[in-house]
């Protein structure tokens, strides 16, 4: 089973902060947060059905999502690369 791919949710917490939806670019950060193990890691990909991390482990696109994700809930828009 294909789990959801964790970067893409970063992704979107950076469109959603680019098209100036500020409340749902923080409730999308928030959300995929929360699915972060009990020493703040993420995944590859997230099983939505069995709420269970899955895929490589750590993963670097996800962590530097959270980055990315911060400066832009931080500054209001997506981070320059």
């Amino acid at each position: 089973m294909e789990g959801a791919f964790l970067a893409c949710s970063f992704w979107m917490v950076e469109a959603l902060a680019a098209i100036g939806r500020s409340d749902d670019t923080r409730t999308m950060l928030e959300r995929v947060l929360s699915v972060r193990n009990d020493v703040g890691l993420l995944s590859e990909e997230f099983d939505v059905e069995r709420r269970r991390l899955i895929g490589n482990f750590p993963r670097a696109f996800a962590h530097v999502g959270i980055v990315n994700g911060a400066i832009t809930l931080a500054t209001g828009r997506p981070h320059e690369r």
